[in-house]
């Protein structure tokens, strides 16, 4: 892709921000918040379909209305825009990302719950606002990782964000009889048509100290890429869960996910260009075409 392409593409991409941020903003402002909740849907449906990313999906997602605490591996700034483009959802995010340009005000437009992780205090804090955002319906991703991965080996997944799921049972929020945890597998098996290379990976992940912008750059020149989302089996989150353990499950039900990927075992369905008409009873979860 061409300077000049892909300068057209980014051209479209700010147009429709411009379009959609005034009645993203009055649907939370005034609304019940069921507009601005679609919106980056279709934002994020745009971006994949000017710059050639096809998603598919295996599995089955959450059905509509049923709040769901989503722990998924983590590759690359691409996941938030794959993922967001599904279904309505939020991020958890590290604190450092509200204040960048844009990207801050992009992460904040889709509800993320940011969080200070070099404070030990905050992850209470985080939890408790989870566990509030689940009690009223909300589907959240969380990468358990905590980091973004060189997308060659799935890092251990982190337990203390899935307190989330135990606030959300607490009488206090509603006192929810248990929640979903839905493992979810995410990765890049295909460019150009072809199977990426070990070799090519690490121009896919974005990890470490790498810089965001060439990082942009060399994704838009490369071509067209699969992003392939596996959801695996829910496990039912309740008041005697183990945490710890119920982590553990979901880190081998990725681990499992991702194998099956790679083996090109799992069926899969593409995603549509466009989402389904938001009438009275619409399914939500339809499939579609949130490192934080």
């Amino acid at each position: 892709m061409t300077r000049v392409g892909i300068g057209l593409r980014l051209f479209v991409q700010a147009v429709a921000f411009l379009i959609v941020i005034g009645p993203h903003w009055l649907s939370l402002r005034f609304g019940r918040g069921r507009l601005a909740a679609h919106i980056p849907v279709l934002f994020h449906r745009l971006f994949l379909r000017l710059f050639s990313v096809r998603v598919t999906q295996s599995g089955s997602p959450p059905p509509p209305g049923e709040p769901a605490l989503v722990l998924s591996n983590h590759v690359s700034w691409l996941d938030i825009v794959a993922l967001g483009s599904l279904r309505p959802l939020s991020f958890v995010a590290k604190s450092e990302i509200e204040g960048w340009p844009l990207i801050g005000t992009l992460a904040k437009l889709q509800r993320t719950v940011f969080i200070e992780r070099a404070k030990r205090a905050a992850t209470a804090s985080v939890n408790a606002t989870v566990g509030e955002r689940l009690v009223s319906g909300d589907l959240i991703v969380l990468f358990a990782e905590g980091t973004t991965g060189d997308g060659l080996r799935l890092l251990p997944f982190r337990s203390s964000l899935v307190g989330a799921a135990r606030a959300a049972l607490s009488a206090e929020t509603g006192g929810l009889a248990r929640i979903r945890l839905q493992p979810l597998a995410l990765a890049y098996p295909r460019r150009n048509g072809l199977p990426v290379t070990r070799a090519e990976r690490p121009e896919i992940a974005w990890y470490g100290d790498m810089d965001l912008a060439p990082h942009l750059a060399l994704f838009a020149k490369r071509g067209p890429i699969d992003v392939h989302v596996n959801w695996g089996a829910p496990i039912a989150f309740e008041p005697a869960t183990d945490r710890k353990r119920a982590t553990a499950q979901a880190e081998a039900a990725v681990r499992q996910g991702l194998r099956e990927i790679r083996l090109g075992s799992p069926p899969s369905r593409p995603v549509p260009a466009a989402p389904e008409p938001l009438g009275e009873g619409a399914d939500v979860s339809a499939p579609g075409i949130a490192a934080v």
